[in-house]
């Protein structure tokens, strides 16, 4: 299994330096991880550090709360993708999510989608703070809007990926969607017991850590 493929290597805390962003693309040509995620405002920089390797820059919005106007994440996509991002993870609005509206997460998704095009969109459900029922209500709402995958987690909540939502999303999404587990993923083994439960995409800070635990 070659598990770099499956990391997207992030970097999303509020006070990241430039010269942090730098570092982590050159990691992530070094690993041949699948992408580096960063904050929008670090989308260029990715970019031109990225230049011609197979390495994709991917982005998050309405970043960590959800809690913005479906119209300012639509813009916020536009800018991303203008700016060179090859990938959308964004946030649903999760006040939304607990009052059981699952129509306006369908059209929020929709409306994102629709900017992204033939860009990957990733939906970040923040699956601590929902119930079973409210994660495979949003997971099949992701689904319908024509979303390319779900994922759990910010990394900014009460809690990160685990093994149970996992595979709830999993099952709710059937085999043609990805499944990102991201949030607390540490070491190989957390890494492989997520893509055992059902995840095709890996979230983590520590993919350079994973990678040198291989080698050890």
């Amino acid at each position: 299994m070659e598990i770099n493929r499956y990391i997207d290597h992030t970097l999303l805390k509020a006070n990241a330096l430039a010269s942090e962003i730098s570092k982590l693309c050159l990691e992530a040509k070094q690993y041949h991880f699948k992408s580096v995620c960063v904050n929008p405002g670090f989308v260029s920089l990715a970019k031109k550090e990225l230049q011609g390797s197979d390495v994709l820059v991917c982005t998050v919005i309405g970043f960590p709360l959800g809690a913005t106007t479906c119209a300012s994440k639509v813009s916020e996509t536009s800018n991303a993708l203008k700016d060179g991002a090859d990938e959308i993870d964004m946030v649903i609005n999760i006040s939304h999510a607990k009052m059981h509206d699952y129509q306006y997460i369908e059209n929020e998704i929709k409306a994102i989608k629709a900017v992204c095009q033939n860009h990957t969109l990733k939906v970040i459900l923040e699956t601590c703070l929902l119930t079973d029922e409210e994660i495979v209500a949003t997971s099949l709402a992701a689904k319908n809007a024509g979303a390319d995958f779900v994922k759990t987690s910010t990394g900014f909540s009460t809690g990160g990926a685990t093994i149970h939502a996992v595979s709830l999303m999993r099952k709710t999404v059937g085999e043609t969607m990805g499944v990102k587990a991201s949030g607390g993923i540490h070491t190989y083994q957390e890494a492989l017991e997520m893509i055992n439960a059902g995840a095709s995409r890996i979230g983590a800070s520590s993919g350079v850590a994973i990678m040198q635990s291989l080698s050890k």
